[in-house]
């Protein structure tokens, strides 16, 4: 029985730790890369909708969202997600629309414009 509350203490450090080392990654990211400042507050709302609620991503928002950067965008993804305001949200489920959300946004920017 003792066994098992050491195996237990040990899963909960490693997982404690894991969490702290997660943070401080993305933490450093955001920081090396002045992610928070490449935005503009209209289109950070408008990509938060989209990736945390129900919303769509405006052409121009998603042009400001890959010129932010996937590094930052999944940084700062992940950062939101390890608050505890969000801790209902189902984690994968936020990831894969922020990863559908770069996607499209991505070949949106990719896209070629319609001839006039």
């Amino acid at each position: 029985m003792a066994s098992l509350n050491v195996y237990s203490a040990l899963v909960v450090l490693f997982l404690t730790c894991g969490a702290a080392i997660a943070t401080k990654e993305n933490d450093q990211i955001i920081k090396e890369n002045p992610c928070e400042i490449k935005m503009g507050l209209p289109c950070v709302l408008e990509a938060f909708t989209s990736i945390f609620e129900i919303g769509s991503i405006s052409n121009k928002c998603c042009r400001e969202l890959v010129a932010l950067g996937k590094v930052c965008h999944s940084a700062l993804v992940k950062t939101t997600l390890e608050n505890p305001l969000f801790k209902d949200l189902t984690p994968a489920t936020i990831i894969a629309k922020s990863i559908q959300t770069w996607n499209n946004c991505l070949a949106l920017i990719d896209s070629p414009s319609p001839s006039a």
